[in-house]
């Protein structure tokens, strides 16, 4: 289907300068500090829970984390991740908040159980056919601590072409309702966000990740936006 060229023309001003194609890429090829590795793809997902700023709280946390476990190969799949006691003390100082421990423990007990490969092929394979709009009835999305938002981000961390609903997807999607005459654009829920995202992807021909990273890009400060992807980007 052709994009709507109406809605495409009220949002292209929105995507102007934006690498979005790039940003977008860097999800879907993990060309990200983590790169295709499963625990540290979920780590990231679970130091994210509590809503920390990525330069200052989510990477140092997975970094402390990959040191303390990773490196001296402490653990090596989400099956010993599994097994940790959430009140282990190097996992506590990793991560402090017991949320993201035990989201982080719960995450990968239900990976390690799933019929996959291996452990890159089960997050994979997951993040594919989650049902974001049956997230409460997921066993991922059941875990305590984790709503929409975080499941959503865990999935683009696996390589899915999805949305995360956040403040900035939120703003860009109030903004484009307001240049529309009509729209069913609605951000009351995170669940409407998601529904409101993928209908404006599929008017205008981007793609939800592309819009995710629209909004990333438009509402963060260029500064702060620069120390992301230099920390995003470089090991």
């Amino acid at each position: 289907m052709q994009p709507d060229q109406t809605v495409r023309a009220v949002l292209e001003p929105y995507a102007e300068g934006v690498p979005y194609e790039e940003l977008a890429g860097d999800f879907l090829t993990y060309r990200r500090w983590t790169g295709d590795d499963p625990v540290l793809l979920v780590a990231e997902a679970a130091a994210a829970t509590t809503g920390q700023r990525f330069v200052n709280g989510i990477r140092p946390a997975v970094e402390r984390f990959r040191d303390a476990f990773l490196v001296p190969d402490r653990v090596t799949s989400f099956s010993e991740i599994a097994a940790i006691d959430v009140e282990d003390d190097d996992l506590v100082a990793a991560f402090g908040a017991q949320r993201k421990r035990r989201v982080l423990c719960r995450i990968a007990r239900v990976l390690a159980d799933r019929p996959a490969g291996d452990d890159f092929a089960a997050l994979v394979d997951w993040a594919q056919t989650a049902d974001h709009y049956r997230y409460d009835e997921d066993p991922i999305g059941t875990i305590s601590g984790i709503g929409p938002s975080t499941f959503q981000y865990l999935r683009q961390l696996a390589g899915v072409a999805t949305v995360t609903p956040d403040p900035t997807i939120e703003r860009l999607l109030t903004a484009v309702d307001d240049d529309l005459e009509e729209s069913p654009i609605e951000t009351t829920t995170d669940l409407q966000t998601i529904a409101s995202a993928e209908w404006l992807a599929f008017a205008s021909g981007f793609s939800p990740l592309e819009l995710d990273r629209i909004a990333w890009w438009t509402a963060t400060d260029p500064s702060d936006r620069d120390a992301v992807l230099d920390a995003v980007r470089h090991a």
